[in-house]
């Protein structure tokens, strides 16, 4: 009896690691991180791509959608019970009701569970039947991630490498004013710090909507339950070596560091330590349109979000002894539908040279990834245009202050990518050659064919990168 007990108990040990072992190859959730700067469409992305994944007809570049693989896909409850739900439905509601409108930008973590039924494919496709994968689909500010940087640096560090960065920056001048007035070495005046933060928290702001990407601290814009808090009462100051105890610098300093600790660290390892695929959006042509300065300021962001990623590949036993590392990087330029499909490889070439040394250190250390211009929602259809007896490739859509119909030209992007990045390295304050030029679209009324999601451009080969081998 104590030999067979034994050997139930070996049995059932056996039976449950094989369970655990097929759990991690064959049901492990896939967690997606969805992140990108201002105004790049996270929201619209999350919505758009789980609408299409839901009903596929225009996701032909997806190998399991169409192959058929993919037997039915339907939204569960979150695992992470204290992270708020990503509000699918009314965004959704938002982009495909009568009088479509976009929906509201991300402001804070959010999560959302897609399960997909999923017939195997090669040889286990005889072995065993369809499978769910859970996709969980965490979106995030860009912001927060850029301030992953922060953790590598000293108070000191920082505030000479934002002071040197902004010292031209017409949007700072009210800052360096009001900083130009500290003395560093005297002693704390909450006044004083105040003040001090409100005007770098302004210069934030101002810089952000002028098209600039090195926006940190991000909490300082999405502040949230933490506003007027002492952890966002800082600013950057000149360093000082000799600053005493109690003083404005060193109070800074403080401060500074507890917003490392009780800020950034925490949304680290509670969100972004725990991403498996990462899509960083990118809102390319805003940038070119804001000149050279906001290009190189944006070729910095993706080399800093980069260096918060641990990239390189999940391999099962990693996963089954909890080691995570970000297996799939994809660089998505959105808003291709601003754009003439005449030009979107050049576009591509674009955002492939903004990334060049993101994705280099990323392959280097083993993960896959990608660059690509897409659209998460269709919002203009092409033309061609007569305009000083050449024809122009032109998009038409809804302009979104004022609602009327427009076609758009947003200047012609040069074939090789040097012409806009070597200006952008050299500090040009104008591009040479060339008038670039953004708008801003409304989404167009959508009649929807059933089973088909929403109108894209590249959706489906976005998601083909990210999570097809999973499928």
């Amino acid at each position: 009896m104590v030999i067979t007990s034994l050997a139930d108990g070996v049995m059932s040990g056996v039976e449950s690691a094989a369970s655990g072992l097929s759990a991690a190859l064959f049901d492990r959730p896939v967690r997606l991180g969805v992140t990108g700067l201002a105004r790049s469409g996270k929201t619209v992305f999350i919505t758009s791509l789980v609408a299409n994944l839901m009903d596929r007809g225009r996701m032909l570049q997806l190998g399991a959608a169409r192959e058929g693989r993919i037997e039915a896909a339907f939204l569960q409850p979150q695992p992470d019970d204290t992270v708020p739900r990503f509000d699918y439905e009314n965004h959704l509601a938002a982009l495909t009701g009568p009088s479509p409108h976009w929906p509201d930008s991300t402001r804070a973590v959010s999560e959302l569970r897609l399960s997909l039924k999923v017939r195997p494919a090669g040889l286990l496709a005889g072995l065993q039947g369809p499978r769910t994968l859970h996709l969980d689909i965490v979106d995030y500010p860009g912001e927060w991630l850029l301030d992953l940087a922060l953790l590598d640096k000293t108070y000191a560090e920082w505030s000479a490498d934002v002071l040197s960065r902004i010292a031209s920056r017409p949007q700072a001048d009210r800052f360096l004013a009001e900083q130009s007035k500290a003395v560093p070495a005297r002693t704390h005046d909450e006044l004083q710090a105040q003040a001090l933060a409100a005007a770098f928290t302004e210069y934030l702001a101002a810089a952000r909507a002028a098209g600039f990407y090195d926006c940190t601290p991000g909490r300082f814009l999405l502040p949230g339950d933490l506003e007027g808090s002492p952890v966002l009462t800082f600013a950057p100051l000149p360093p000082e070596a000799s600053a005493p105890r109690g003083s404005l610098w060193r109070e800074m300093e403080r401060r500074y560091e507890a917003y490392k600790s009780k800020v950034v660290k925490p949304f680290f390892r509670d969100h972004f330590a725990r991403i498996d695929r990462q899509v960083v959006l990118v809102d390319a042509l805003s940038a070119i349109h804001s000149g050279p300065q906001a290009v190189e300021d944006l070729r910095h962001a993706m080399t800093d979000i980069l260096s918060a990623f641990k990239p390189g590949r999940n391999h099962f036993l990693t996963r089954l002894l909890g080691g995570k590392r970000v297996e799939k990087i994809l660089f998505a330029a959105t808003k291709a539908d601003h754009l003439h499909h005449a030009q979107h490889p050049k576009m591509t070439a674009i955002i492939e040279a903004l990334t060049r040394e993101a994705q280099d250190r990323a392959r280097f250390a083993g993960a896959d990834t990608a660059a690509l211009a897409m659209a998460s929602l269709r919002t203009t259809t092409e033309e061609m245009r007569l305009h000083n007896g050449a024809e122009l490739p032109c998009v038409r859509g809804s302009l979104l202050e004022s609602g009327k119909q427009a076609a758009f030209y947003p200047g012609a992007l040069p074939q090789d990518p040097a012409q806009l990045l070597t200006p952008a390295r050299q500090g040009a304050e104008r591009w040479l050659e060339g008038d670039y030029q953004a708008m801003a679209f409304a989404p167009a009324p959508l009649t929807l064919k059933h089973g088909s999601g929403p109108p894209h451009i590249r959706l489906d080969r976005a998601a083909d990168f990210l999570i097809g081998d999973a499928l």
